[in-house]
């Protein structure tokens, strides 16, 4: 930590002597969840998990005319996880998130290489998923241009988990990190226009994921997945309307042949007063009708933050329903503004499988959202409530009998958030 505090120390005085623009802010991110029947329905026998975790964040950035540079340091804190006295910190969770620097080119172009989060559009497939308290962050290199309305973002990665470089040759190139798509290889193109009343983008992305053998170990090729598509904002006075449609082809890992797998979505909102928005919207993801094991058409959102999309509780897509039933989800919303400072959301969504499960059913459930939020001079905070009210394709979704899950399946949380801003020069 010595050794932080100088490096920090260093930028900023190199910020205040220099002709740039030195920055230097924080986060304190602590949040309390009561789970019962989070991610998956509970059974009746298992008592709720109650718990507190906090994400700390240490951020510095530096621009001047050539180039921008960012590092945010991030650990994530549970708490009472490290007993009395523990000299080291037990979860290893302190890290690097952003690392990067952004070096202009001229002429609209310029490049930013290292670990940074990528974000498109709503993140419905690329996003930084900046609920979970870790989030997520690529290591990546991109080539930018942006003129007037137009951006093009050309992005690269390339995966290595050897722990010491002088032993990359004996190593060779196989990539062991396996989970959560992590890929071998990424390349993607991002294009976007804007116009008076509409926003228009196109993703092509092409991941490569690693393969092995029976045994776990011996490399065995890559397998290549795309995902292409396109996002479509449009905005009017009090209108709005919002669409998504991608497409999936090629292999997951494993050499799953992926095809016909698409994701399509409305969302069409409404301002109704200057208190009071309306939203309402569906979004269709196809689920898996293979009979074989090594094939599927089921489309998966990969990299997006999927937790704002199919309710609160992460029932669906959110490190699970992978090479599943798919999904149809219908939902209404409405946000207050109560003050000047406070809000409230509320938002039901129906859910169904897009394909049927093995029963013939098709019927999911309904999840009820509610957010409350109040800002107050540097610091807000928020609170929750979800409620899933299960259909029978849910107790057969997740595997558990209605007569063996709790009754009542909700989650409840609240979360302070303080961003200090403890240095701003320019000079």
């Amino acid at each position: 930590m010595k050794r932080i505090t100088l490096l920090f120390n260093v930028l900023a005085l190199y910020g205040s002597l220099a002709y740039a623009q030195f920055t230097l802010d924080g986060e304190f991110r602590p949040r309390t969840e009561l789970r019962h029947g989070f991610g998956s329905l509970i059974a009746d026998d298992v008592d709720a998990g109650f718990g507190v975790s906090t994400r700390l964040r240490l951020n510095a950035g530096y621009t001047n005319d050539a180039y921008q540079f960012y590092v945010s340091l991030q650990d994530v804190m549970v708490w009472g996880e490290n007993r009395q006295l523990l000299p080291d910190d037990e979860n290893n969770s302190f890290a690097v998130f952003e690392a990067w620097a952004d070096i202009n080119l001229g002429s609209g172009f310029s490049t930013k290489l290292g670990r940074q989060t990528l974000e498109y559009d709503d993140q419905r497939i690329m996003g930084s998923v900046g609920w979970t308290q870790q989030a997520r962050n690529h290591d990546a290199a991109i080539l930018k241009y942006a003129k007037e309305n137009f951006q093009m973002d050309f992005g690269l990665a390339y995966s290595q988990d050897y722990d010491n470089p002088s032993g990359f040759q004996s190593v060779g190139n196989a990539y062991n990190t396996t989970g959560f798509f992590s890929y071998k290889t990424m390349q993607y193109l991002y294009l976007k226009e804007k116009w008076k009343n509409l926003n228009g983008s196109l993703l092509l992305l092409n991941n490569g994921f690693q393969n092995f053998e029976l045994d776990g170990t011996t490399p065995d090729g890559i397998s290549i997945l795309q995902t292409l598509g396109t996002h479509i904002d449009f905005k009017k006075g009090s209108f709005g309307a919002a669409l998504n449609a991608y497409l999936q082809t090629g292999e997951r890992q494993g050499t799953i042949d992926v095809g016909g797998a698409y994701l399509l979505g409305l969302d069409i909102n409404y301002k109704a007063s200057a208190k009071v928005g309306l939203g309402v919207g569906m979004e269709i993801i196809s689920g898996n009708d293979a009979s074989t094991s090594d094939k599927t058409e089921a489309f998966f959102p990969l990299y997006g933050t999927n937790h704002k999309f199919n309710g609160f509780m992460d029932y669906f897509y959110v490190g699970n329903h992978a090479n599943s039933v798919g999904l149809f989800d219908i939902h209404v919303s409405a946000n207050f503004k109560l003050g000047e400072k406070s809000s409230l959301m509320v938002k039901a969504l129906n859910f169904s499988g897009e394909q049927a499960l093995p029963s013939g059913e098709k019927s999911l459930g309904t999840e009820l959202d509610l957010v409350f939020s109040q800002a107050f001079n540097g610091y807000s905070l928020q609170l929750g409530y979800s409620q899933m009210f299960a259909n029978d394709g849910m107790y057969e979704l997740k595997g558990i009998s209605e007569d063996a899950s709790a009754s009542n399946q909700n989650w409840a949380w609240a979360m302070l958030v303080i961003k200090p801003k403890f240095l701003n020069t320019t000079k």
